[in-house]
């Protein structure tokens, strides 16, 4: 139940019986009235905006509908009170016994509280990581996975049918460079020694796979010129780099449903045939671009070029999909690929880029619109830098990869919960500082030890109740901390549905913090008052009406840790 779509339902009957009554005029568009949370919770339990945005339409002042809303409100059973604030808001306070209600109806459903069939089946293809497969991923990859792959499990929480993918980059040229790469490492391997150029890759990571290469081969690509192996070569390397890329996701909790090759667009045929849709829609055609903003290149001369027209929808300039050689740009198999996706039926499609993508997204939402002729949303989020510090001061270097920190350099020092957890911290386009640590650190400051350890303490309540065979009672919600906990519980189904609509997963993050907040409130409070302790000592009855608002915070966390891939813990050690 969302409590809060519940009482929207009641002020919009409430608004129909008016009209009915000739109060308010008859059709009045009811479509932008909310019930939420007013902004000072000293004023109420849930707050509407009805009087405000239909005062212009009815032709009346706003005080006078909140006014006549209120009265009619006030009959109704679960409002104590419906009182009008300032030019017209209607703030309303909830009887007690709807929070009790609230609490018996988490425990009465379990983890499907909060579960909403906002997606409605909808299929929608959310497409992350995506890295080149030449390495290690770094922890720019790790804040785009873990963002993902919350996303991802969020919509499905919401009713959405979920895809993970992963787009892999194999059809560039620095697939070619990593052949090269393995391929020194290979001569490694038979006692050569080797020296590594700019723009190759001198990991440590590529030394086992060259030496793979050489169990594999033997001596069959010594002395031998890149045109005998530069293909094989590049198909085992890429074949070894997507095994380390599967298995630093499995490190961080992310698996995929599938992984689609770039390589695969190639000579297939699929990528003329996307180019083909757009060229019978008028959108392609042979141009000359004007020159870049800003300094023009000494060497940039005008050019006919083959040319999508992504500026009729969205983009700012033209774009080239074909070489001056009469290949491909980067851009046209990327057409390609999502009209695979739109063509497989999805019905929304989800990109999630790096931060140096960011000049990407309108030529790429513009090719989305263009191919499903506007029936097929694409939401690109960007996920933005991640900064490292330990001991006091930036941490840069991985032994591993030679030149920046991995993944698994940070799951290795934190774990993935707390890596999982704190990378949500913020919303995907805010910088994140990621502290070694103060992200380890016992402290309320610290969200992910504050939300865990608000988890071990119901559940301990729980596993010493059900050691004295004290099972749950009616709950029996009094005092403010109490009622306050609840407030918090009942705003779950509405988070939910806000942050799945908004793909926003960081919200989820930001409202467990909030509910383990007033849990440690409450649970301090009864250290001072034993009466609002939920172990009540020699009084098994008082315990079990205690004990059902930790089990519905312990249920609460439980269902939004795992939204963030993040497994709740029984006991802090």
């Amino acid at each position: 139940m969302n409590l809060f779509a519940r009482m929207r339902g009641r002020v919009v009957a409430a608004l129909e019986a008016m009209a009915a009554e000739g109060a308010l005029p008859a059709g009045l568009d009811l479509a932008n009235v909310a019930v939420e949370p007013p902004r000072d919770p000293a004023h109420g339990d849930m707050a509407t905006n009805a009087a405000m945005v239909l005062a212009k339409p009815a032709g009346q002042k706003p005080r006078d509908i909140a006014q006549a809303l209120a009265r009619r409100l006030a009959d109704d059973s679960d409002v104590e009170t419906a009182e009008v604030a300032g030019p017209g808001f209607l703030n309303l306070r909830l009887a007690p016994a709807v929070w009790d209600d609230v609490v018996a109806e988490i425990l009465a459903r379990g983890d499907a509280y909060g579960r909403s069939d906002l997606g409605q089946g909808r299929r929608v293809n959310v497409e992350y990581v995506s890295a080149n497969p030449t390495g290690p991923l770094h922890v720019g990859h790790t804040r785009g996975a873990v963002f993902g792959d919350a996303l991802a499990s969020l919509l499905d929480y919401a009713g959405w049918e979920v895809t993970r993918e992963y787009y892999i980059n194999d059809g560039g040229a620095q697939v070619d460079v990593l052949a090269r790469s393995v391929y020194l490492r290979y001569l490694e391997a038979h006692g050569q020694e080797v020296a590594f150029e700019d723009g190759t890759y001198p990991g440590d990571y590529l030394v086992e796979v060259g030496r793979a290469l050489k169990d594999k081969v033997g001596d069959a690509y010594l002395d031998k010129g890149e045109q005998y192996w530069l293909g094989e070569v590049r198909e085992f390397a890429t074949a070894a780099m997507l095994d380390l890329i599967r298995a630093d996701l499995a490190a961080i909790g992310v698996t995929m449903d599938r992984f689609f090759s770039e390589k695969s667009l190639y000579g297939t045929g699929r990528i003329e045939a996307a180019i083909a849709d757009l060229d019978g829609k008028g959108l392609i055609y042979r141009g000359t671009l004007e020159p870049p903003k800003g300094k023009v290149p000494e060497d940039w001369e005008p050019r006919e070029q083959t040319l999508f027209r992504s500026t009729a929808h969205g983009d700012d300039v033209d774009r080239p999909i074909k070489k001056s050689d009469g290949s491909w740009t980067y851009f046209a198999p990327d057409i390609a690929y999502h009209f695979d996706k739109i063509e497989r039926g999805y019905d929304e499609l989800i990109d999630v880029f790096g931060a140096d993508h960011g000049g990407y997204v309108k030529r790429m939402k513009a090719a989305v619109s263009a191919l499903s002729d506007g029936e097929v949303p694409l939401d690109v989020k960007l996920t933005q830098l991640v900064k490292l510090y330990k001991d006091g001061a930036p941490f840069k270097m991985s032994k591993r990869a030679g030149t920046f920190v991995t993944l698994r350099d940070v799951v290795d020092e934190v774990g993935p919960d707390v890596t999982r957890f704190h990378m949500l911290t913020r919303k995907n386009d805010a910088p994140l500082d990621f502290d070694f640590d103060k992200v380890t650190e016992q402290s309320k400051d610290n969200p992910v030890f504050y939300v865990q350890y608000a988890h071990a303490r119901c559940r301990s309540v729980l596993r010493r109740a059900e050691a004295a065979g004290i099972a749950a009672a009616a709950p029996d919600l009094v005092d403010p901390a109490e009622l306050d906990v609840a407030r918090r519980l009942a705003e779950w189904p509405r988070l939910v549905d806000i942050a799945a609509r908004n793909h926003e997963p960081h919200r989820v993050a930001f409202y467990l913090y909030d509910l383990a907040s007033a849990l440690h409130t409450l649970w301090n409070k009864g250290n001072d008052v034993p009466a609002l302790r939920f172990w009540q000592e020699g009084d098994p009855e008082a315990t079990a009406a205690k004990i059902p608002l930790a089990q519905a915070v312990s249920v609460v966390i439980s269902a939004g840790l795992g939204i963030l891939g993040v497994a709740p813990v029984e006991e802090m050690r």
